[in-house]
């Protein structure tokens, strides 16, 4: 017999106490069924790396995720993102904000919906429901249709291009003018 280690073994499938920052080597897709509210997968997206497709049917107007992470401050936030969204970083930033105080990072204990796209064509809305993030249909989503939503970056912060390939593309994930908000929100402008 072998000698044995002093050292304690963990079991593989224990989760860990602390969040770990997902890099895309170390990324393991998953969507966690108890916020999902219909059968998705994830997989190799046309849009980005990877995406969120619908296994069946979706109706529209329905909640279809909800996105979760853990709950940190802006000022947090503005800290990660700076560390991790750095073009040399290996690291991918899932920041979502909830609302001026506080964001989810899906990185830290995401259900999976931190891997849906944006698209400039969305079939997903954004609603904040007290303290929720929860991603609804907009319209009635095909099986095996990938799931997006548009992302609303602000149009004063560094500017990304959009990669969604929509007729209506805008070229960027940012909103241009106060406008677009408007109705993307679906608010009436004052």
């Amino acid at each position: 017999m072998g000698r044995r280690s002093k050292s304690k073994k963990i079991p593989k499938n224990r989760p860990s106490s602390r969040p770990r920052t997902q890099s895309l080597s170390g990324i393991k897709p998953r969507i966690d069924a108890r916020y999902a509210c219909f059968k998705l997968r994830v997989g190799r997206s046309s849009i980005h790396r990877l995406g969120v497709f619908a296994d069946e049917p979706i109706p529209a107007h329905r909640k279809v995720i909800e996105y979760t992470g853990e709950r940190i401050s802006s000022r947090e936030a503005v800290k990660r993102f700076a560390k991790m969204g750095s073009a040399k970083s290996k690291y991918l930033t899932y920041l979502f904000e909830l609302n001026r105080y506080w964001v989810i990072d899906g990185a830290a204990g995401g259900c999976g919906a931190e891997f849906i796209n944006h698209s400039c064509n969305p079939n997903l809305r954004q609603r904040v429901f007290k303290g929720h993030i929860v991603l609804m249909s907009g319209r009635r989503i095909k099986r095996g249709e990938e799931l997006a939503y548009d992302y609303k970056f602000d149009k004063d912060a560094q500017r990304v291009p959009c990669a969604c390939g929509s007729r209506n593309c805008r070229g960027t994930i940012n909103i241009e003018k106060k406008e677009d908000w408007i109705y993307w929100s679906g608010r009436r402008p004052s």
